[in-house]
C-alpha cells in the first residue's frame, strides 16, 4: 500500500454521540490522500462499532486499541503508526471544513521552513460559548504569523490542538507527546518553539471546535489555570528566565500573586512589583516593594507582564515599549 500524504491522528473515548459527524467531515475532504489513525481508549459506548464500520466502509481508516492508558499514550501510539510525512490532529467530537487538509498541505508544501500550521477556528454551538472562550477565539485567530505566535506563546496555548497539521519529523524530533502535570498540547508547542520550529496559521476558518461541559479543557486538572501557569514557568526557566533568580512582576493583582507563588516554587523570587494603583505603590507585597511604572529602567531585571484584566495586554505592552523595553529581551507577556 502506498504511503498517504496525510495521517489524521484521532484518539477517542466514548464519542459515539458526535463521532459520525467528525468522520463525515473527513470523508468530505477535498484532499483525498489521507489515512485516519484512530486509537480507541477503552470506550464503553458505541464508539468501537462506529470505528469498525468506518474501517469497513473506507480502507483509509485504521483502528487501534489503547486499553485505558490515557490520552498521551494514545497520542504517541497513534503517532508511531502514522505513515504519512504530515500529521493532522483531530478529535472525535469536532468538525473539519472540507478544504482543511487541502489548505494545510498547501501551506506546508509552499514553505519548507514551516513545521506546524494551524487555521482559524470557531466554537460551536455558539449559544454555549462564554465570554472567556469568545475572547480566546478572537485572540488566537489574530495570531497568523510565526512572529506573532512566538510573541504570545506564553499568554495562552496558541493553537487548538485538533486543528493543526505538522511535519511528523518535527514531532518525533522533540520526542512526541509527554506525560506532565499540564496540558500535553501546550507543552508540545513550547518544546517545538524551543527547538526552532516555525509556525503559521491559515487565515480561514477551517475547524469547528465543539463547546461542551465534559470537554477535557473543562474537566481535567492538566488544563487548569494553575497547571498552565506551571507549564509556562517550566519553559520560561529554560529560556527567558534561564539562570535568573529574581524577576519583576508588572501587575500586583490576583494573577500577579498567583505567578509569585508559581515562580517561588521554581526557585525564582519576585524582587519588586510594578503597578499603577496609588493604593498599592509604596507597599511591601510578599516581601517585595510595589513601585510605579516610571521606576523601571531597561536592562535592570527581567520583567513578566502579569496583568489579569481582560483587554489590558496591549496597553501594558505599549507602556513597556515606550519605556524602552524590548519584548522577548527585557519582558514577556504571560497573561
Amino acid at each position: 500500500m502506498s504511503r498517504p500524504h496525510v495521517s489524521v491522528l484521532m484518539p477517542v473515548r466514548n464519542e459515539a454521540t458526535f463521532l459520525p459527524q467528525a468522520l463525515d467531515s473527513l470523508f468530505r475532504q477535498t484532499l483525498a490522500d489521507w489515512e485516519l489513525v484512530a486509537v480507541d481508549d477503552s470506550s464503553s459506548d458505541a464508539t468501537p462499532s462506529l470505528l469498525a464500520e468506518a474501517a469497513r466502509r473506507d480502507r483509509r481508516v485504521c483502528v487501534m486499541q489503547n486499553p485505558g492508558k490515557g490520552l498521551v499514550p494514545a497520542l504517541n501510539h497513534a503517532l508511531a503508526n502514522c505513515r504519512a510525512p504530515l500529521v493532522a490532529r483531530m478529535d472525535g467530537d469536532d468538525i473539519s471544513h472540507p478544504r482543511r487538509l487541502e489548505r494545510q498541505v498547501a501551506a506546508l508544501g509552499g514553505d519548507s521552513s514551516l513545521g506546524v500550521v494551524g487555521c482559524r477556528f470557531r466554537h460551536f454551538p455558539r449559544t454555549r460559548v462564554g465570554l472567556g472562550m469568545h475572547a480566546y477565539e478572537r485572540w488566537q485567530n489574530a495570531l497568523l504569523t510565526h512572529e506573532s505566535i512566538m510573541r504570545d506563546r506564553f499568554v495562552e496555548s496558541p493553537f487548538v490542538h485538533p486543528s493543526v497539521m505538522a511535519r511528523r519529523e518535527a514531532l518525533e524530533a522533540v520526542g512526541g507527546y509527554r506525560e506532565t502535570a499540564w496540558a500535553e498540547d501546550y507543552d508540545l508547542w513550547l518544546r517545538l518553539a524551543d527547538a526552532g520550529v516555525r509556525f503559521a496559521r491559515i487565515p480561514e476558518v477551517l475547524f469547528f471546535w465543539r463547546e461542551r461541559p465534559e470537554r477535557a479543557t473543562r474537566t481535567l486538572a492538566e488544563y487548569s489555570a494553575a497547571a498552565f501557569r506551571d507549564c509556562k514557568v517550566h519553559h520560561l526557566r529554560s529560556g527567558f528566565l534561564r539562570g535568573v533568580t529574581e524577576v519583576t512582576l508588572v501587575g500586583a493583582g490576583l494573577e500577579g500573586r498567583a505567578w509569585c507563588r508559581a515562580l517561588a516554587a521554581a526557585g525564582v523570587q519576585v524582587s519588586r512589583w510594578v503597578d499603577v494603583d496609588p493604593r498599592k505603590v509604596g507597599r511591601i507585597l510578599h516581601g517585595a516593594p510595589v513601585v510605579p511604572p516610571d521606576a523601571v529602567r531597561p536592562g535592570e531585571e527581567r520583567l513578566l507582564l502579569t496583568i489579569g484584566t481582560r483587554g489590558a495586554r496591549q496597553g501594558v505592552r505599549d507602556w513597556a515599549r515606550g519605556a524602552g523595553l524590548q519584548e522577548g529581551n527585557h519582558f514577556v507577556c504571560v497573561t
